[in-house]
Order: structure tokens, then C-alpha cells, then sequence
């Protein structure tokens, strides 16, 4: 009998759900990570945040992860109990996560070596997460505090990419603080950014995703409504005009060389949508087309724009970048997403496919990244 003992796997907690608006969209990505990871290499963990905000212990079954009959997942029908608990340490000398039940005693359920954040939105994508697991010392897939932050704030994003000279289309900012002291002259802001660029205007929540909370402003009747919209998932809200082009995506992933963009996508208009909004992302699979059909000076531009995002930001790991390329040639980079979806219909990895990376290779290589980068000052 051989006296070698079998190689540690690491541990990988796939923490999902959370408490934002796209709490469906990040359990549809957790079904798509959880089937993808070489079960031969890692150890796996799922662990759902509820929409309060409990970390519950769940089912790792990805089947149970997905849309079924035009209905979203959520992660109070995965979780083991409705009570209890799962708590990660906060200190970096103790990785060793606790699960625990009113009444009962607390079950050890051993420790992570990394934490794979499929969160979208705030409360995981934003930040907030990155922090806890940085005062954990637990290392995770994508990017730190700083850039996360960046990354989900469209209104500093945008201030952080025009002073590193990357172009952004126009756009106007209504703080909470300016809403709350003087709802009509906020509103004339936005009245007074119509009249400069023109109608339509796109309203929508300063810190969201998916496509939440935004509406298409084709004129002064519709704006009330939208800007109440976009205030129900963000005090802080964004008005950006119509830019009239092509929508255009880029992939970036950090190799060992540094950054690297994929092969570009386009958004094709959908005909069914006003806009390429949640239900056409998400329920009515809208098709992107992978890749893009760009010349090859285009591609290139489009390439070099998506890896200066993602410099600009101090992004690690993974990004997905978004432009519009502009009827006079030129792109106009819209935002990045720190952590895009997986989902199966995803964009991100469909354009690292085309560019030669599968999706169990794409999953693989960002745990790696993770596992070799320390968490702190870096």
C-alpha cells in the first residue's frame, strides 16, 4: 500500500443569491458555475444568500437553478432549512466556515480555500463582499474592493474612464441628497439635459444590473414614471441620452501574462423589446451574435478600449465591457461588469468559447487566478 496520501482539493464556497434586485440572475449563474467545475479537482460548497440577507445552506443541485415555466429561481427554494445559518469567520487565522440552527449546536463545515462571488448587484458585486472576504483572508475570483466598487457605480465609473481618456457617451447624475432637497429642480436637470441631447433618454438606477429599473424616455410625459422606476432600486439614479449605433461586447480575462480581451459580441436590435431589456436578456433568450461582425481594424479598437477598461478600474480576474459603436466609426464605451453573468445564454462565456476557452476552462482558470492572488494590498 502506496504511504502517499491523495492531493488537497481545494475548497470552493460558490456564494450566490444576496439581498439586490438580481437575485434570480445570480441563482441562474450559480446553476451554470456548479455544473461547470471539475468536481475531479475542487470541493464544493453552495452557499445561497436570501433576499434578507440570511447565508443559508442549500442543495447543490443545479437543476433546481434555473427558469422553469418563465419563472425565476430564488435561493429560499434551495436552502436546506429556513432558519439556519451559515457564518464565515471573520479572521484570516480561521477559514473554517460554521453552520448553525437555533437550538442546536453548531456543525463545522470545514474551510474554504476561495470563495467563487456569483452575486450580482449591490450587496456582493458592489464591494461590500470583497471587503468581508478580505478581512477573512479568504482570496475569491475577480476584483477587489476599489474596482468592484467602480465597476457597479455607473456615475463613478464613467468619471474614472473619461479621466483615463476612454469615450463615454453624455449622461447627468441626481444624487439622493439633491432628489430629497428639491424634487422639481432634479427634475429640471433632467429636463435641461433633454433639451442639450434630445429625446429619448434612458433613466435607470445608478448601482444595477441586468437591465434593471431602466426605461426608454421617448418624451416630458414619461419621465415621473421612470424616474420613480429607476428610484425604486436605487436613490441614486442616472440619465444618459440615446446613442444610435450598434451594441457591442468584449470579454477580459487576467492570464498569467496580464489581461486579455476575447472576441467581441453584438447586441442585435430586438424587435420584441423596446430596449435590451431584462426580459429579453433573460426570459426571451435574445441572441447575441458571437463574434461580432467587425472589420479587423474594429475589432482590434474594440479590444484595446476593453482591456483599458479594465486597467482604468483596477480590475482583476474578469470583466465584461460595453460599447456602442456609433454611426460616424467611433466606440463609445457604455460600462464594464465585474462580475458578468454565466448563465448559459451569458455572453461572457459564449465570446471566451469563440476565443478558445471553454466554459469548464474559463471556471478553472479563474479559480486558479484566485487561489495564487493574496487578498490585501496588492
Amino acid at each position: 500500500m502506496s504511504s502517499e496520501t491523495s492531493p488537497h482539493k481545494p475548497r470552493v464556497a460558490v456564494v450566490f443569491g444576496g439581498r439586490s434586485s438580481e437575485h434570480a440572475i445570480s441563482v441562474l449563474t450559480a446553476g451554470a458555475v456548479l455544473r461547470a467545475i471539475d468536481r475531479e479537482k475542487y470541493d464544493v460548497l453552495p452557499i445561497g444568500i436570501t433576499t434578507d440577507g440570511r447565508w443559508a445552506l442549500t442543495a447543490d443541485d443545479p437543476e433546481r437553478m434555473a427558469i422553469a415555466d418563465r419563472q425565476l429561481p430564488s435561493v429560499a427554494a434551495l436552502a436546506e432549512s429556513t432558519e439556519g445559518a451559515v457564518v464565515l469567520p471573520v479572521d484570516p487565522t480561521n477559514r473554517e466556515v460554521v453552520y448553525s440552527e437555533p437550538g442546536s449546536v453548531p456543525k463545522a463545515l470545514g474551510e474554504v480555500d476561495v470563495v467563487f462571488p456569483v452575486l450580482h448587484g449591490p450587496y456582493g458585486e458592489d464591494g461590500t463582499l470583497q471587503g468581508l472576504l478580505e478581512l477573512s483572508g479568504v482570496p475569491y475570483v475577480g476584483s477587489g474592493v476599489l474596482a468592484s466598487a467602480v465597476g457597479q457605480d455607473k456615475d463613478y465609473m464613467k468619471r474614472v474612464f473619461t479621466s483615463f481618456g476612454l469615450p463615454v457617451g453624455p449622461y447627468e447624475v441626481i444624487r439622493p441628497r439633491e432628489w430629497e432637497k428639491d424634487p422639481a429642480a432634479a427634475r429640471r436637470k433632467i429636463v435641461d439635459f433633454a433639451g442639450e441631447h434630445g429625446w429619448p433618454l434612458f433613466v435607470k438606477p445608478a448601482r444595477a444590473g441586468s437591465s434593471m429599473g431602466i426605461t426608454k424616455v421617448d418624451d416630458l410625459g414619461g419621465l415621473d414614471e421612470a424616474i420613480e422606476e429607476a428610484r425604486r432600486h436605487d436613490p441614486k439614479i442616472l440619465v444618459e441620452s440615446l446613442l444610435r449605433g450598434r451594441e457591442i461586447e468584449c470579454g477580459v480575462l487576467e492570464f498569467e501574462d496580464g489581461p486579455r480581451a476575447s472576441v467581441p459580441a453584438e447586441i442585435p436590435p430586438v424587435t420584441a423589446h423596446d430596449f435590451y431589456d431584462f426580459e429579453a436578456k433573460y426570459i426571451d433568450s435574445a441572441d447575441g451574435i458571437v463574434p461580432a461582425p467587425l472589420s479587423d481594424e474594429q475589432t482590434a479598437k474594440v479590444q484595446e478600449l476593453a482591456v483599458a477598461a479594465f486597467e482604468a478600474a483596477s480590475c482583476e480576474g474578469l470583466v465584461r465591457a460595453d460599447f456602442f459603436l456609433q454611426d460616424n466609426g467611433e466606440f463609445v464605451i457604455n460600462e464594464i461588469n465585474t462580475l458578468p453573468g454565466f448563465t448559459p445564454i451569458s455572453m461572457y462565456p459564449r465570446m471566451w468559447q469563440e476565443s478558445g476557452v471553454s466554459y469548464p476552462e474559463l471556471i478553472d482558470r479563474l479559480l486558479q487566478a484566485a487561489l495564487q492572488r493574496s487578498t490585501g494590498l496588492r
